[in-house]
């Protein structure tokens, strides 16, 4: 049976946060993930109060190798582990430029990046003493204190050909961020012979869009998904070259709600689960039994917590139904 996720993009305060993972808990949720956004609420000070105030829920950030270094990352999630009693997991990612461009941090080498703090995170939970030398990093007598953590998950959250190759070698999953290239971003994971041996956990991020105000607010999204998407998503879209660069042309000089206004229904449903109810559920349903997704992740990107829980409430049914 397909597991229900929550991602928080945490632009509310901390507390509201909180309730939603305790809210998210009381629904059946079986994952909570925080974004690391960097100027936003911290995400270990965050999680671990919900790990105080939970028992079940499994937690964990979704951070990078740039504005934390892998090893500071090890002793957090260990950290968070004992908090939790074993519920913590976390979910790399390759940097993004609305974390990385604040702090002046370029985005060089990330798939040397990801992989090195796969390896840095998984010596580290031996509990042994480590001395081990990268590319980008390094340790010297490294050692945590708390002991060993092998059960933690490492899943990655990524879109390029390169970093899917490398889910499907060292991650226990993956997650996929668009519809439209779920069966392609799977194909070139499934390449690697070790997914053959340990299969990854195949986890979908999305946010679904069945009211009015829900697609008006994936057209939204639907224009940062065209800024930095690889050629194999872009042609998964359906979206020509030339709406392509009057979507970005309007971004560049009016924003998001100057692109949006060039997003149209059929571009939204190629790129997320959106429409009528009905139809939400029997695109998850077909989505579900065709790719064996094993896990749906909501992802939460505004503040409200009676709102989120509503919204919690309909895609916890819709899931089920499905």
């Amino acid at each position: 049976m397909t597991q229900l996720g929550i991602q928080i993009i945490p632009t509310m305060p901390a507390a509201e946060i909180i309730d939603t993972v305790i809210a998210a808990e009381q629904l059946g949720y079986d994952y909570c993930l925080l974004a690391d956004e960097g100027f936003m609420p911290d995400i270990y000070a965050v999680l671990g109060a919900a790990a105080q105030r939970t028992t079940r829920i499994k937690l964990g950030p979704v951070t990078n190798g740039y504005t934390r270094h892998p090893a500071v990352t090890a002793n957090a999630l260990a950290t968070l582990d004992d908090l939790s009693d074993g519920r913590a997991l976390v979910v790399l990612v390759a940097g993004g430029s609305m974390v990385l461009n604040p702090m002046g941090i370029a985005r060089e080498a990330p798939l040397t990046v990801v992989n090195e703090t796969i390896e840095i995170l998984r010596q580290l939970w031996s509990g042994a003493s480590v001395t081990w030398q990268g590319k980008r990093f390094s340790l010297h007598d490294a050692q945590l204190h708390g002991g060993a953590h092998h059960a933690i998950p490492i899943w990655l959250a990524v879109r390029g050909d390169k970093m899917l190759q490398l889910a499907g070698q060292k991650a226990d999953g993956v997650v996929l961020m668009a519809k439209s290239d779920i069966e392609p971003a799977l194909a070139i994971m499934l390449r690697s012979e070790r997914v053959q041996q340990a299969p990854v956990k195949r986890i979908y991020l999305d946010r679904i869009a069945y009211t009015p105000a829900m697609l008006k607010e994936a057209s939204y999204l639907y224009t940062y998904a065209l800024m930095d998407s690889p050629q194999r998503m872009l042609d998964g879209l359906g979206v020509s070259a030339d709406e392509i660069h009057q979507i970005r042309a309007a971004m560049a000089v009016g924003g998001p709600a100057a692109a949006a206004k060039l997003v149209r229904p059929a571009m939204i449903q190629r790129y997320q689960i959106a429409g009528t109810p009905d139809e939400c559920r029997q695109t998850l349903r077909a989505l579900i039994d065709k790719q064996q997704v094993d896990v749906f992740v909501m992802n939460i990107i505004a503040g409200g917590l009676e709102a989120n829980r509503r919204l919690l409430q309909d895609v916890r049914a819709i899931v089920q139904e499905a």
